[in-house]
């Protein structure tokens, strides 16, 4: 699930007492004299049910919970769909088929998003093709094409907009933020696995130097070049970023302390460019903020040592 999980799951919680809420003023003031009046009751309490119970697990619901809770919404309009009175009450389901379809836009990855709404469209068609009414079939077309088309452009610039808030732009690197997100899941599963889990800061010697000498350019071309040569010896599950001006940082899963010596060995045999570093390994009950802590007193302990005439 992309971006903040209890903010989606709370949008969830919404559409879920939306729905609720649809499905009294349904029950109240029906259509027709055939619109099933007990089925609206009982969707109205599986919406308030639903709502209830995603508000108050939305700290700590799981990927699998929302995968499901979405796709009991798409199996619900499906049932509505299938019982709907009239052909005006079928076309009627679009905007909640385009709510659903924009929430995964928003909320969920582009696979799962496509996953979703091949399941939406398929549970709510066959819902549709099984009711009584008929004459819908061009307009429930052009509906079910509006929630692909505007599902898939919500997903697309949801992916753009969160890649962007991610990273930082000089570099390409992930930025201060998503470096800190993503060594706290690496953090979190290390400790419950026991892997070792090593963080490092990497500091520029003489940048400021660099800069004031032959000119921003030529820092920001530095820069670009060691992210560049830095990540090529990386593993995939290694996490580099730019933590701020010159300074990056490193999250290396399943790498103990003398692991970490040697990657950065190599990383240093990899560019010309004088660094230091300052590393710090994983311990019970640590927090990614302890670990930068000693990594970065490591690091101008090093960097005052260097400074030492011989």
């Amino acid at each position: 699930m992309d971006g903040n999980r209890p903010t989606g799951v709370a949008l969830l919680a919404l559409l879920y007492a939306i729905s609720a809420a649809l499905c009294v003023a349904g029950a109240l003031f029906p259509m027709s004299p055939d619109t099933p009046v007990r089925l609206a009751w009982g969707l109205a309490a599986v919406g308030a049910l639903g709502a209830a119970l995603l508000w108050w697990r939305r700290d700590r619901l799981g990927d699998r919970a929302v995968h499901l809770a979405v796709a009991l919404m798409s199996v619900l309009i499906g049932v509505l769909a299938w019982r709907s009175a009239t052909a005006v009450g079928i076309v009627g389901l679009g905007p909640a088929m385009v709510a659903v379809g924009l929430f995964c836009g928003h909320q969920l990855t582009a696979p799962a998003t496509r996953l979703h709404l091949a399941f939406l469209v398929t549970a709510t068609t066959a819902g549709a093709l099984a009711a009584a009414p008929s004459g819908f079939a061009v307009p429930w077309l052009t509906m079910t094409v509006t929630v692909v088309v505007v599902a898939e452009a919500q997903s697309r610039l949801s992916g753009r907009l969160h890649q962007a808030a991610a990273t930082d732009p000089l570099t390409g690197l992930a930025n201060r933020r998503a470096w800190e997100a993503g060594a706290e899941r690496s953090l979190a599963h290390a400790l419950r696995s026991g892997e070792p889990l090593t963080v490092a800061v990497l500091d520029l010697d003489g940048f400021k130097a660099i800069n004031d000498e032959d000119g921003h350019h030529a820092g920001d071309v530095l820069l670009r070049s060691l992210a560049r040569a830095w990540s090529s010896e990386l593993r995939t599950a290694d996490l580099l970023g730019r933590y701020g001006g010159d300074e990056f940082v490193l999250c290396l899963p399943a790498t103990d302390a003398p692991a970490a010596t040697e990657l950065l060995g190599r990383l240093r045999a990899g560019h010309p460019a004088s660094w230091s570093a300052g590393t710090a390994t994983a311990a019970p009950g640590d927090s990614v903020s302890g670990l930068l802590l000693r990594a970065d007193a490591e690091l101008y302990r090093q960097k005052r040592r260097s400074r030492r005439p011989a």
